[in-house]
């Protein structure tokens, strides 16, 4: 069960990031189907199995009608990636949000609470935390991650300032890091940061769907 923070709860809220350029695909990504489903969907379902809340984050909301998920756009656009986590905050209910990309299709459930756990127990330590995000190396991976609500302003005067990289900004902030090391006793192979920006990548995900399920196939609208 969730805990709260002043009344509000600490987790509860989930935001998918979707489209963008794609400019290495050749398409825009959100609109992928994997066996006759979209990708962002199937992702979102996953997701919902332990957040109440999920927020697609999109430039194209009239292309998700059918979508029973709640969606939004960029507030300040043309900003990338950071835009997108922006605009998801807003709209989140919870105190922290996790935030991952259409494109990351392997969900690890289970990294994802540990990930709570680690957020749990640096606020009982007393430490006044605004992200937990993994290490690879020296690299961050900005998605599979949780960011707090109260971080808008902080992202807005970012953005206003000239700066996009999600990098820069979480070096200005009390974040939460978790090593590589430990991060690989949940996905060895990294697969829970694999995400997909050629199409060479979405063939080898559709080899490795194919194989789970034989009539397996990929769509691309």
């Amino acid at each position: 069960m969730c805990k709260e923070i002043e009344g509000q709860k600490l987790f509860g809220s989930a935001i998918i990031l979707a489209g963008g350029r794609s400019s290495r695909m050749g398409f825009d990504k959100q609109f992928i189907e994997i066996n006759e489903k979209r990708l962002i969907e199937i992702t979102a379902g996953r997701l919902a199995q332990i957040f109440d809340e999920i927020i697609i984050v999109t430039n194209r909301p009239e292309m998700h009608s059918c979508c029973q998920y709640k969606l939004t756009s960029d507030i300040i656009k043309g900003k990338g990636p950071l835009g997108g986590i922006h605009a998801g905050l807003l709209a989140a209910e919870s105190e922290f949000v996790f935030a991952i990309a259409c494109d990351m299709p392997y969900i690890n459930l289970d990294y994802i609470e540990h990930m709570k756990c680690v957020v749990e127990s640096s606020i009982k330590a007393g430490e006044d935390i605004d992200a937990c995000i993994t290490l690879k190396g020296e690299w961050i991976e900005p998605f599979n991650a949780f960011y707090r609500k109260s971080l808008v302003k902080s992202i807005e005067e970012h953005l206003e300032s000239d700066k996009r990289a999600v990098y820069s900004l979480l070096k200005q902030l009390n974040t939460t890091y978790i090593s590589e090391f430990e991060a690989r006793r949940f996905s060895p192979d990294w697969s829970m940061f694999f995400n997909m920006n050629t199409m060479e990548e979405l063939r080898q995900y559709s080899q490795v769907t194919q194989e789970e399920k034989p009539n397996g196939k990929v769509e691309i609208l």
